[in-house]
């Protein structure tokens, strides 16, 4: 039987209410089961401890438990391919930090694109980047260091994880100081540290919470800090501005990111509640110990930093030779 158009587009409309309506209610009733939080990293490493803080703190806001799922490897592209695939129902959540967007542009990989295959929640913390040398290189400040490294250059050695944020600062901080720096490949931030503390290497670039206790124990000196203002952990350190090399300024940062499709009214609800928990007093006391400090930026404002933060260190690892031809 054939119908006439108005009967068939109201036989039309009404099949299609159902599954509307069905949308509609998952959306209200969202979350109605935990929220996985998968993060790159390994265990007791600073996204790790940022993503446990955030889970705890989240979990009153929205309702319902945040579990923290770790999938280290391959710069943090193996926790990324996993929530690319997962399902776009704000239920698998992945925790970035800007070593996301290093490793990528890098290491491309095909089968995984930042801007096509996710929606930026929020951006939700903040931890400064310390400039670190070992005491018996008798150096402190970073004119000595220029100094010492455009005097020595054999010995200008530098302890970094290939693609990681502290990589690319060091990388920015030898064009902005006119410096050839070696760098030293290291599977994580803590083996960096460690060879600095033992005189194998000179320097290091190296998240707040992982140098902050050498630096206290005098096993370290801290000579700058890359973010805008001084550490809170460290408030005698200067910033790179400060210490005479500005144009070095940057953070490692930390979002959250959803598959692509997720509904906005999700995505939404899941920004409001991740901003509120690291604002509160408990999330920010403990953070604020390891340096870090809260951010509250938005869906649409963190996905206009993504591509600004893109392009900004494709143009450093272009200067620096860092992207494979």
């Amino acid at each position: 039987m054939i119908l006439p158009r108005r009967k068939f587009l109201q036989a039309a409309g009404a099949a299609a209410l159902p599954s509307l309506t069905r949308r509609a209610l998952a959306q209200d009733a969202y979350p109605s089961r935990p929220i996985h939080v998968v993060i790159g990293f390994t265990p007791g490493a600073a996204a790790d401890v940022v993503a446990r803080v955030l889970a705890q703190a989240t979990a009153p806001f929205i309702g319902q438990p945040l579990v923290v799922e770790n999938k280290p490897g391959a710069g943090s592209s193996i926790a990324a391919e996993y929530v690319a695939h997962a399902a776009a129902d704000g239920y698998t959540v992945f925790l970035t930090t800007v070593s996301i967007i290093t490793n990528q542009i890098i290491n491309p990989n095909a089968a995984l694109d930042l801007i096509r295959d996710f929606q930026p929640v929020a951006l939700v913390q903040d931890a400064p980047i310390i400039l670190v040398v070992n005491p018996a290189s008798n150096i402190h400040s970073v004119k000595e260091l220029i100094a010492f490294c455009n005097a020595k250059p054999e010995q200008a050695l530098d302890s970094n994880v290939v693609g990681s944020m502290p990589h690319f600062v060091s990388e920015l901080f030898a064009q902005k100081a006119g410096l050839k720096l070696t760098q030293v490949p290291y599977q994580g931030s803590p083996q960096a540290v460690e060879d600095v503390i033992a005189g194998r290497t000179l320097m290091t670039f190296s998240p707040a919470s992982t140098i902050v206790g050498q630096v206290a124990a005098g096993r370290l000196v801290a000579l700058a800090t890359t973010t805008s203002k001084r550490a809170g952990a460290l408030p005698d350190v200067p910033t790179m501005a400060e210490a005479g090399v500005p144009g070095v300024e940057t953070s490692l940062w930390f979002g959250l990111l959803v598959p692509i499709g997720a509904p906005r009214p999700i995505v939404d609800k899941l920004a409001t509640a991740a901003r509120k928990a690291m604002q509160t007093p408990a999330a920010m006391e403990v953070l604020r110990k390891q340096g870090d400090d809260p951010l509250d930026a938005g869906p649409d404002e963190f996905a206009g930093f993504m591509r600004s933060e893109i392009t900004r260190w494709r143009q450093v690892a272009q200067a620096a030779g860092m992207i494979k031809s």
